[in-house]
């Protein structure tokens, strides 16, 4: 943890570099100072079939949802999303811009212990290997 999922409309993909925006994500949620590097994950997943708004078919989404474990103040975890959503919006400003597209980002926690993992990227990156 913490892993952000993205689901956007279809068409964004060809709007806008998706895997750039991940990766722009990426560095913004370790740019927070928040969450362990190795735990970052960014995914993002196409809505090929979806209905929104008033039907108007230039409208396009971006829906976030971050997952983070337990253990954080919500005041820590409002600046982290706050930081985390202005790296969404300057990325995707122009498309902003037009009045096309909605983006939201939501925050979840993930109770302990119901959460399973067997990550040894921590290791790794904590013993400074490639």
């Amino acid at each position: 943890m913490p892993h952000l999922r993205l689901e956007y409309s279809a068409p964004l993909a060809r709007e806008a570099d998706i895997g750039a925006l991940c990766d722009a994500l990426r560095l913004a949620m370790i740019g927070t100072g928040l969450f362990p590097t190795a735990g970052i994950r960014v995914r993002a997943f196409a809505a090929d079939a979806y209905a929104m708004t008033d039907g108007n078919r230039d409208d396009r989404f971006l829906a976030m949802v971050l997952t983070v474990g337990q253990g954080r103040s919500q005041d820590a975890l409002h600046a982290a999303g706050a930081d985390i959503f202005k790296a969404a919006e300057v990325f995707l400003a122009p498309l902003i811009a037009n009045n096309h597209l909605s983006l939201s980002l939501d925050i979840a926690e993930s109770v302990s212990a119901l959460s399973f993992k067997n990550n040894p990227i921590h290791k790794r990156i904590a013993a400074g290997r490639p």
